[in-house]
């Protein structure tokens, strides 16, 4: 499967951390924009109540689940059919610290995915959004088809467990054959288990779930923070609602022109480039860089020594935790998730130098991060709501014949990702649902101003989408503010500069000037 995009680097580092401790657009004519939602349609409203079972918070969030307030709001299954069968999304929110008569309104999160649980996110990282709190409601929810949010649901723990050990990156006719067996395996097991949500968990039904979440919190205009593919859910909102957009942070913004085969190759050298800066990072740490001469001499000749350790476990997987054994895949999966946040690049060189003795715990960890899988074993529905989401944006379906012929191209780009990302291209084939497009539609001539957000070294997101989403937006709508260094999500990097920008923006309504660089 393809590499899902998380919900920050922060939130990934304080998860993983705290694990160890334990143990094409183009501009929409009228027709297309959604003008038929009115303020009515939500006045059922949200009925707030107290919160159960939230995640622990980190430091510098509100920590009771007394400060926090949990409510469903009923939205059509079906928007074409405003009257017809409901769905409950699933709402959490923090009322706002400072006086009354300086709240702002609602700040609406989404953290990324598509998948991620905004319940579970936002309490966790609210810390990191206290300056804004003392003027807005932290508001975040878990999108349709995505945790209590009629969440989809495939197979079971233990069934996951080996879909996700399995091999992804098949080398001969048989082992393609069982790789597509699998992938239409999971795809009729969603069918039957989830079938009813999966034609409508698109990223547009989404969007117009948020603009009754808008009339519901009672604020004329939605302001919104998202991250990662929830850049990609916020720029579609403006698309469909440009008069209703209000102040809007895309924090490392999903390129709009990609289609997924273009996506997947810029995340193949998007983590090469990572995983590089990792290598020259780790060969100034002397003897205790596991990649050793590589590293100090040349960093490609360094993840060539990582490649040749995936091919080792692709012959023969070395023991992890709880009776499971790390495999190429997870292995893979494991490096990937830890270059989403440079706080995690000592779990991976624990990792690599733990794996050259033989020993998969610390790899295998991080690939149950990428891969929603709690520490009892169960998983969470991140990586199906992942798939379920992107099979219903997209309208691309790639054969293996499309795969092979482009092998060259991914192993040029990565020879540690190429392999994982191309033959992840075939996630979709077999699906039950028709995609809706190759690229969404961003265009929000008419909307107020859009800071978009970009980092110089993100790997899940690289930093060249970063000018095309301001493009896409419109030249008149969007600002683009950079901040160099590593890692996926700027705001909750610790770059200062970055979140000044971005608080004064947000409370004041004045954007830094347009193109303006945050530096180390």
């Amino acid at each position: 499967m393809r590499v899902t995009r998380p919900t920050t680097a922060a939130t990934a580092a304080t998860v993983l951390l705290t694990a160890l401790a334990a143990g094409g657009c183009g501009i929409a004519s009228s027709s297309e924009r959604a003008g038929g939602l009115e303020d009515g349609a939500a006045a059922a409203g949200i009925q707030w109540g107290a919160c159960k079972n939230l995640p622990a918070p980190a430091p510098g969030a509100p920590a009771a689940e007394a400060d926090w307030q949990c409510g469903t709001l009923d939205v059509p299954l079906d928007h074409d059919k405003p009257d017809g069968e409901k769905i409950g999304i699933a709402m959490i929110r923090a009322e706002a610290t400072g006086p009354r008569k300086e709240r702002i309104g609602s700040l609406l999160f989404n953290f990324g995915g598509p998948g991620g649980s905004g319940i579970d996110t936002l309490p966790g990282l609210a810390g990191q959004y206290k300056t804004l709190h003392k003027r807005y409601d932290l508001v975040s929810f878990d999108p349709r088809g995505v945790g209590r949010s009629d969440g989809v649901h495939c197979l079971g723990d233990r069934a996951l467990d080996k879909y996700f050990a399995a091999d992804n990156t098949p080398d001969d006719k048989a082992e393609e054959k069982a790789y597509l067996d699998r992938i239409h395996g999971f795809a009729d097991a969603c069918e039957k288990n989830s079938g009813k949500i999966l034609p409508h968990v698109g990223t547009e039904n989404a969007a117009r779930d948020m603009d009754l979440m808008r009339a519901s919190l009672g604020d004329d205009k939605m302001h919104y923070f998202g991250i990662s593919y929830g850049t990609e859910l916020g720029a579609v909102y403006a698309h469909l609602f440009p008069e209703r957009i209000g102040r809007a942070v895309l924090d490392s913004p999903v390129d709009p022109t990609q289609d997924s085969a273009q996506r997947s190759l810029a995340q193949a050298k998007g983590f090469q480039r990572a995983l590089e800066n990792y290598a020259e990072d780790c060969a100034r740490q002397g003897k205790q860089c596991p990649l050793g001469d590589a590293a100090a001499g040349e960093p490609a000749a360094a993840t060539d020594d990582i490649a040749e350790l995936l091919e080792r476990l692709d012959r023969k997987p070395i023991p992890g935790t709880s009776g499971r054994d790390l495999t190429e895949s997870l292995a893979t999966g494991g490096i990937a998730q830890s270059l989403y946040s440079k706080q995690l690049w000592p779990l991976l060189t624990q990792g690599l130098e733990q794996a050259q003795g033989d020993d998969g715990a610390t790899l295998l960890l991080l690939a149950d991060a990428l891969n929603g899988r709690e520490p009892d074993g169960h998983y969470s529905t991140l990586q199906s709501s992942f798939l379920a989401v992107n099979c219903a944006d997209t309208k691309d379906r790639y054969s293996t014949d499309d795969i092979r012929r482009r092998l060259p191209e991914f192993r040029e780009a990565s020879p540690v990702f190429g392999d994982f990302m191309a033959w992840g291209m075939a996630s979709c084939d077999g699906w039950p649902v028709t995609g809706k497009r190759s690229t969404p539609q961003v265009s929000a001539n008419g909307a107020d101003r859009i800071l978009v957000v970009g980092t110089t070294g993100d790997p899940a997101t690289p930093y060249e989408g970063t000018q095309r989403m301001v493009d896409a937006l419109g030249g008149d709508v969007a600002v683009k503010l950079t901040r160099v260094g590593e890692g996926h999500g700027a705001y909750g990097s610790g770059n200062d500069c970055t979140q000044k920008a971005v608080d004064t923006y947000l409370l004041d309504g004045r954007a830094p000037q347009d193109d303006t660089t945050c530096r180390k």
